[in-house]
Protein backbone atom coordinates (compact mmCIF):
# COMPACT_ATOMS: atom_id res chain seq x y z
CA UNK A 1 0.00 0.00 0.00
CA UNK A 2 1.15 3.52 -0.86
CA UNK A 3 -0.32 6.30 1.25
CA UNK A 4 -0.63 9.93 0.20
CA UNK A 5 -2.05 13.21 1.43
CA UNK A 6 -3.13 15.48 -1.41
CA UNK A 7 -3.26 19.27 -1.61
CA UNK A 8 -3.73 21.87 -4.29
CA UNK A 9 -1.99 25.23 -4.49
CA UNK A 10 -3.72 27.72 -6.75
CA UNK A 11 -5.44 24.82 -8.50
CA UNK A 12 -2.27 22.79 -9.14
CA UNK A 13 -2.28 19.33 -7.51
CA UNK A 14 0.40 18.20 -5.09
CA UNK A 15 0.40 14.58 -3.94
CA UNK A 16 2.63 13.98 -0.89
CA UNK A 17 3.65 10.34 -0.44
CA UNK A 18 3.74 9.55 3.27
CA UNK A 19 4.39 5.78 3.16
CA UNK A 20 5.18 2.99 0.72
CA UNK A 21 8.31 4.30 -1.08
CA UNK A 22 11.55 2.25 -0.95
CA UNK A 23 14.56 3.95 0.61
CA UNK A 24 16.17 6.34 -1.85
CA UNK A 25 19.97 6.35 -1.47
CA UNK A 26 22.17 9.45 -1.48
CA UNK A 27 23.92 11.87 0.83
CA UNK A 28 21.96 14.90 -0.38
CA UNK A 29 18.56 15.58 -1.90
CA UNK A 30 20.20 16.30 -5.25
CA UNK A 31 21.98 12.93 -5.14
CA UNK A 32 18.72 11.22 -4.26
CA UNK A 33 17.12 12.83 -7.31
CA UNK A 34 19.65 11.00 -9.45
CA UNK A 35 18.97 7.72 -7.63
CA UNK A 36 15.19 8.00 -7.91
CA UNK A 37 15.33 6.67 -11.47
CA UNK A 38 15.81 3.13 -10.10
CA UNK A 39 12.91 0.92 -11.29
CA UNK A 40 11.50 0.11 -7.85
CA UNK A 41 11.41 3.78 -6.85
CA UNK A 42 10.37 5.22 -10.19
CA UNK A 43 7.60 2.65 -10.43
CA UNK A 44 5.91 4.39 -7.50
CA UNK A 45 6.07 7.73 -9.31
CA UNK A 46 4.55 6.19 -12.41
CA UNK A 47 1.81 4.50 -10.40
CA UNK A 48 0.76 7.71 -8.67
CA UNK A 49 0.90 10.24 -11.48
CA UNK A 50 -0.09 8.12 -14.47
CA UNK A 51 -3.67 7.17 -15.24
CA UNK A 52 -5.82 5.61 -13.85
CA UNK A 53 -4.60 6.96 -10.46
CA UNK A 54 -3.34 10.28 -11.77
CA UNK A 55 -3.30 12.18 -15.06
CA UNK A 56 -0.92 13.83 -17.52
CA UNK A 57 -0.70 17.00 -15.40
CA UNK A 58 -0.30 15.33 -12.01
CA UNK A 59 2.35 16.57 -9.60
CA UNK A 60 3.67 15.26 -6.30
CA UNK A 61 6.67 14.40 -4.17
CA UNK A 62 8.58 11.86 -2.14
CA UNK A 63 9.61 12.95 1.34
CA UNK A 64 13.30 12.23 2.03
CA UNK A 65 15.76 13.16 4.80
CA UNK A 66 17.11 16.73 4.62
CA UNK A 67 20.75 17.36 3.80
CA UNK A 68 21.49 18.21 7.45
CA UNK A 69 19.81 19.18 10.70
CA UNK A 70 19.27 22.74 9.48
CA UNK A 71 16.16 21.73 7.52
CA UNK A 72 12.90 20.14 8.64
CA UNK A 73 12.54 17.82 5.65
CA UNK A 74 13.83 16.99 2.20
CA UNK A 75 11.74 16.43 -0.89
CA UNK A 76 11.95 15.03 -4.40
CA UNK A 77 9.43 16.64 -6.73
CA UNK A 78 7.97 14.55 -9.54
CA UNK A 79 5.63 14.75 -12.52
CA UNK A 80 4.65 12.43 -15.34
CA UNK A 81 8.05 12.65 -17.05
CA UNK A 82 10.40 12.41 -14.08
CA UNK A 83 11.87 14.59 -11.35
CA UNK A 84 12.11 18.37 -11.26
CA UNK A 85 14.72 20.52 -9.54
CA UNK A 86 12.32 22.95 -7.85
CA UNK A 87 8.64 23.50 -7.18
CA UNK A 88 7.22 26.62 -5.56
CA UNK A 89 3.59 25.52 -5.40
CA UNK A 90 4.78 22.25 -3.85
CA UNK A 91 6.87 24.08 -1.26
CA UNK A 92 3.81 26.11 -0.27
CA UNK A 93 1.82 22.87 0.09
CA UNK A 94 4.62 21.31 2.13
CA UNK A 95 4.48 24.24 4.54
CA UNK A 96 0.78 23.61 5.11
CA UNK A 97 1.36 19.85 5.39
CA UNK A 98 4.19 20.24 7.92
CA UNK A 99 2.00 22.32 10.21
CA UNK A 100 -1.18 20.28 9.61
CA UNK A 101 0.63 17.03 10.43
CA UNK A 102 2.48 18.38 13.48
CA UNK A 103 5.87 17.82 11.86
CA UNK A 104 6.63 21.46 12.66
CA UNK A 105 4.98 23.13 15.65
CA UNK A 106 3.51 26.43 14.55
CA UNK A 107 2.87 29.69 16.33
CA UNK A 108 -0.95 29.89 16.38
CA UNK A 109 -0.80 33.70 16.18
CA UNK A 110 2.19 34.40 13.98
CA UNK A 111 4.65 33.07 11.45
CA UNK A 112 6.59 29.80 11.52
CA UNK A 113 9.35 28.75 9.14
CA UNK A 114 9.32 25.30 7.57
CA UNK A 115 12.77 24.74 6.05
CA UNK A 116 12.93 22.35 3.11
CA UNK A 117 15.89 20.92 1.18
CA UNK A 118 15.03 20.57 -2.52
CA UNK A 119 17.32 19.57 -5.41
CA UNK A 120 18.10 23.21 -6.24
CA UNK A 121 19.00 24.10 -2.64
CA UNK A 122 17.44 25.10 0.68
CA UNK A 123 14.13 26.97 0.63
CA UNK A 124 11.67 28.12 3.26
CA UNK A 125 7.89 28.01 3.57
CA UNK A 126 6.89 30.72 6.06
CA UNK A 127 3.48 29.70 7.42
CA UNK A 128 1.24 32.48 8.75
CA UNK A 129 -1.44 31.53 11.27
CA UNK A 130 -4.23 33.42 13.03
CA UNK A 131 -6.45 31.90 15.71
CA UNK A 132 -4.63 28.61 15.12
CA UNK A 133 -5.56 28.43 11.43
CA UNK A 134 -3.23 28.77 8.46
CA UNK A 135 -3.97 31.89 6.44
CA UNK A 136 -1.11 31.98 3.91
CA UNK A 137 2.33 30.61 3.12
CA UNK A 138 5.26 32.57 1.75
CA UNK A 139 7.78 30.57 -0.26
CA UNK A 140 11.33 32.01 0.02
CA UNK A 141 13.31 30.70 -2.91
CA UNK A 142 16.95 30.20 -3.79
CA UNK A 143 18.69 33.15 -5.49
CA UNK A 144 17.22 33.72 -8.94
CA UNK A 145 18.79 35.46 -11.91
CA UNK A 146 18.74 36.24 -15.62
CA UNK A 147 20.65 33.87 -17.88
CA UNK A 148 20.01 35.44 -21.30
CA UNK A 149 17.91 38.07 -23.04
CA UNK A 150 16.35 38.13 -26.50
CA UNK A 151 17.30 34.61 -27.49
CA UNK A 152 15.98 34.11 -30.99
CA UNK A 153 14.21 30.84 -31.60
CA UNK A 154 15.27 28.68 -34.49
CA UNK A 155 14.33 25.24 -35.77
CA UNK A 156 13.99 22.66 -32.97
CA UNK A 157 17.33 20.99 -32.28
CA UNK A 158 16.04 17.90 -30.50
CA UNK A 159 14.99 17.10 -26.98
CA UNK A 160 18.47 17.34 -25.46
CA UNK A 161 20.03 14.92 -23.01
CA UNK A 162 19.73 17.00 -19.86
CA UNK A 163 16.20 18.38 -19.73
CA UNK A 164 15.13 18.48 -16.08
CA UNK A 165 12.78 15.66 -15.22
CA UNK A 166 14.51 13.18 -17.52
CA UNK A 167 16.80 11.49 -15.04
CA UNK A 168 18.17 8.21 -16.38
CA UNK A 169 15.64 5.40 -16.41
CA UNK A 170 12.76 7.73 -15.47
CA UNK A 171 12.53 9.23 -18.97
CA UNK A 172 9.22 8.73 -20.69
CA UNK A 173 10.10 9.49 -24.30
CA UNK A 174 10.43 12.54 -26.47
CA UNK A 175 6.73 13.29 -26.88
CA UNK A 176 4.59 13.57 -29.99
CA UNK A 177 5.25 15.50 -33.16
CA UNK A 178 4.68 19.28 -33.02
CA UNK A 179 1.12 20.55 -33.30
CA UNK A 180 0.24 21.92 -36.75
CA UNK A 181 1.14 25.59 -36.93
CA UNK A 182 3.89 25.32 -34.32
CA UNK A 183 6.76 24.38 -36.60
CA UNK A 184 9.90 26.41 -37.29
CA UNK A 185 7.95 28.96 -39.33
CA UNK A 186 5.81 29.84 -36.28
CA UNK A 187 8.90 30.38 -34.13
CA UNK A 188 10.81 32.44 -36.67
CA UNK A 189 11.68 35.88 -35.35
CA UNK A 190 10.31 35.23 -31.85
CA UNK A 191 12.69 36.01 -28.99
CA UNK A 192 12.61 34.69 -25.43
CA UNK A 193 14.26 35.60 -22.16
CA UNK A 194 15.83 32.84 -20.07
CA UNK A 195 16.08 32.98 -16.30
CA UNK A 196 16.60 30.74 -13.30
CA UNK A 197 14.28 30.43 -10.32
CA UNK A 198 15.33 27.03 -9.01
CA UNK A 199 14.72 25.65 -12.50
CA UNK A 200 15.45 27.25 -15.86
CA UNK A 201 12.56 28.89 -17.71
CA UNK A 202 12.09 30.62 -21.06
CA UNK A 203 9.68 33.57 -20.92
CA UNK A 204 7.78 34.92 -23.89
CA UNK A 205 4.67 37.11 -24.26
CA UNK A 206 1.72 35.08 -25.52
CA UNK A 207 1.08 38.00 -27.87
CA UNK A 208 4.30 37.13 -29.72
CA UNK A 209 2.27 34.24 -31.18
CA UNK A 210 -0.93 36.24 -31.58
CA UNK A 211 -2.44 34.60 -28.48
CA UNK A 212 -3.38 35.43 -24.91
CA UNK A 213 -3.16 33.38 -21.72
CA UNK A 214 -6.70 32.04 -21.85
CA UNK A 215 -8.21 28.55 -21.59
CA UNK A 216 -9.43 28.66 -25.19
CA UNK A 217 -5.81 28.98 -26.36
CA UNK A 218 -4.41 26.30 -24.08
CA UNK A 219 -4.05 23.51 -26.65
CA UNK A 220 -2.06 25.80 -28.91
CA UNK A 221 0.04 27.11 -26.02
CA UNK A 222 0.93 23.54 -24.99
CA UNK A 223 2.09 22.77 -28.53
CA UNK A 224 4.07 26.01 -28.68
CA UNK A 225 5.63 25.29 -25.29
CA UNK A 226 6.90 21.97 -26.58
CA UNK A 227 8.20 23.63 -29.75
CA UNK A 228 10.00 26.41 -27.85
CA UNK A 229 11.58 23.93 -25.47
CA UNK A 230 12.76 21.78 -28.37
CA UNK A 231 14.20 24.82 -30.14
CA UNK A 232 16.24 25.70 -27.04
CA UNK A 233 17.54 22.20 -26.34
CA UNK A 234 21.31 22.36 -25.99
CA UNK A 235 21.38 26.18 -26.16
CA UNK A 236 24.28 27.58 -24.09
CA UNK A 237 21.86 29.69 -22.05
CA UNK A 238 20.04 26.57 -20.90
CA UNK A 239 23.09 25.49 -18.87
CA UNK A 240 23.21 26.12 -15.16
CA UNK A 241 26.38 28.13 -14.46
CA UNK A 242 27.46 26.10 -11.40
CA UNK A 243 25.89 22.62 -11.48
CA UNK A 244 25.10 20.87 -14.72
CA UNK A 245 22.61 18.61 -12.94
CA UNK A 246 20.32 21.66 -12.85
CA UNK A 247 20.71 22.40 -16.57
CA UNK A 248 18.09 22.36 -19.30
CA UNK A 249 14.96 24.38 -20.07
CA UNK A 250 12.39 23.03 -17.63
CA UNK A 251 9.43 25.17 -18.64
CA UNK A 252 8.16 27.85 -21.01
CA UNK A 253 6.27 30.75 -19.44
CA UNK A 254 3.72 32.49 -21.66
CA UNK A 255 2.55 35.75 -20.12
CA UNK A 256 0.21 38.70 -20.60
CA UNK A 257 0.91 42.17 -19.15
CA UNK A 258 -2.21 43.38 -17.32
CA UNK A 259 -0.80 46.66 -16.01
CA UNK A 260 2.00 47.78 -13.69
CA UNK A 261 2.90 44.95 -11.33
CA UNK A 262 0.24 42.62 -12.71
CA UNK A 263 0.75 39.72 -15.11
CA UNK A 264 -1.07 36.55 -16.08
CA UNK A 265 0.87 33.46 -17.10
CA UNK A 266 0.69 29.82 -17.96
CA UNK A 267 3.76 27.65 -17.57
CA UNK A 268 4.14 24.63 -19.86
CA UNK A 269 6.76 22.41 -18.28
CA UNK A 270 8.34 18.97 -18.73
CA UNK A 271 6.77 17.37 -21.83
CA UNK A 272 3.65 19.48 -22.31
CA UNK A 273 2.44 19.60 -18.70
CA UNK A 274 0.42 22.64 -17.67
CA UNK A 275 0.77 24.37 -14.32
CA UNK A 276 -2.70 25.37 -13.15
CA UNK A 277 -1.20 27.65 -10.50
CA UNK A 278 0.79 30.81 -11.30
CA UNK A 279 3.92 28.57 -10.87
CA UNK A 280 6.06 29.34 -7.84
CA UNK A 281 9.56 28.79 -9.22
CA UNK A 282 8.40 30.30 -12.52
CA UNK A 283 7.21 33.39 -10.65
CA UNK A 284 10.70 33.61 -9.13
CA UNK A 285 12.23 33.41 -12.61
CA UNK A 286 9.87 36.15 -13.81
CA UNK A 287 10.81 38.35 -10.83
CA UNK A 288 14.49 38.04 -11.73
CA UNK A 289 13.72 39.41 -15.19
CA UNK A 290 11.40 42.15 -13.92
CA UNK A 291 13.89 43.24 -11.26
CA UNK A 292 16.60 43.51 -13.92
CA UNK A 293 14.22 45.85 -15.78
CA UNK A 294 13.89 48.06 -12.70
CA UNK A 295 10.71 46.67 -11.14
CA UNK A 296 10.81 46.95 -7.33
CA UNK A 297 7.19 46.47 -6.27
CA UNK A 298 4.91 43.53 -5.53
CA UNK A 299 3.93 41.39 -8.50
CA UNK A 300 0.41 40.03 -8.69
CA UNK A 301 0.85 36.90 -10.76
CA UNK A 302 -2.34 35.30 -12.06
CA UNK A 303 -2.78 31.80 -13.46
CA UNK A 304 -4.75 30.59 -16.45
CA UNK A 305 -7.51 29.40 -14.07
CA UNK A 306 -7.77 32.76 -12.27
CA UNK A 307 -5.81 32.03 -9.08
CA UNK A 308 -3.06 34.40 -7.93
CA UNK A 309 0.28 34.57 -6.15
CA UNK A 310 1.84 37.73 -4.74
CA UNK A 311 5.60 38.02 -5.12
CA UNK A 312 8.43 40.42 -4.36
CA UNK A 313 12.21 40.55 -4.11
CA UNK A 314 13.15 40.13 -0.46
CA UNK A 315 16.91 40.48 -0.87
CA UNK A 316 19.53 41.20 -3.49
CA UNK A 317 22.70 39.09 -3.28
CA UNK A 318 25.79 38.69 -5.43
CA UNK A 319 24.30 35.48 -6.81
CA UNK A 320 20.91 36.97 -7.66
CA UNK A 321 17.67 38.23 -6.20
CA UNK A 322 15.91 36.24 -3.46
CA UNK A 323 12.21 36.08 -4.34
CA UNK A 324 9.36 35.49 -1.93
CA UNK A 325 6.07 34.16 -3.30
CA UNK A 326 2.88 34.15 -1.25
CA UNK A 327 0.04 31.70 -1.80
CA UNK A 328 -2.05 29.10 -0.03
CA UNK A 329 -2.57 25.33 -0.29
CA UNK A 330 -5.68 23.37 0.61
CA UNK A 331 -6.01 19.72 1.51
CA UNK A 332 -8.10 17.72 -0.94
CA UNK A 333 -7.92 14.19 0.46
CA UNK A 334 -6.02 11.17 1.68
CA UNK A 335 -5.46 8.06 -0.38
CA UNK A 336 -4.23 4.49 -0.14
CA UNK A 337 -3.11 3.13 -3.51
CA UNK A 338 -2.33 -0.43 -4.50
CA UNK A 339 -1.34 -2.38 -7.61
CA UNK A 340 -2.90 -5.74 -8.37
CA UNK A 341 -0.09 -7.86 -9.90
CA UNK A 342 -2.64 -9.24 -12.38
CA UNK A 343 -3.53 -5.77 -13.67
CA UNK A 344 -2.52 -5.57 -17.36
CA UNK A 345 -2.34 -1.76 -17.16
CA UNK A 346 0.39 -2.05 -14.52
CA UNK A 347 1.76 1.30 -13.37
CA UNK A 348 -0.46 3.08 -15.84
CA UNK A 349 -0.32 5.30 -18.89
CA UNK A 350 -0.61 8.94 -19.96
CA UNK A 351 -2.73 10.55 -22.64
CA UNK A 352 -1.62 13.96 -23.89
Amino acid sequence: MIHTIDYHTGGEPFRIVTAGVPDIPGGTVLERRQAAGAPDIDGVRRLLCHEPRGHADMYGCFLVPPDDAGADLGVLFWHKDGYSTACGHGTIALGVYAVDSGLVKADPEGETDVVVDVPSGRVTARVRCAAGRIEAVTFRNVPSYVLARDVELGPPSGTGPDAPGRTGPSSEGAGPAPHPGTGPERLAGVKVDISYGGAIYASVPAAAFGLSVAPEHLTELIALGRAVKAALAGHPSSRHPADDRLSGIYGVIFYDDLGPGHQRNVTVFADGEVDRSPCGSGTAARLALLHADGFTGTLTHDSIVGTSFRAWVAEVTEEGVVPEVEGMAYRTGEHSFSLDPRDPVGTGFTLR
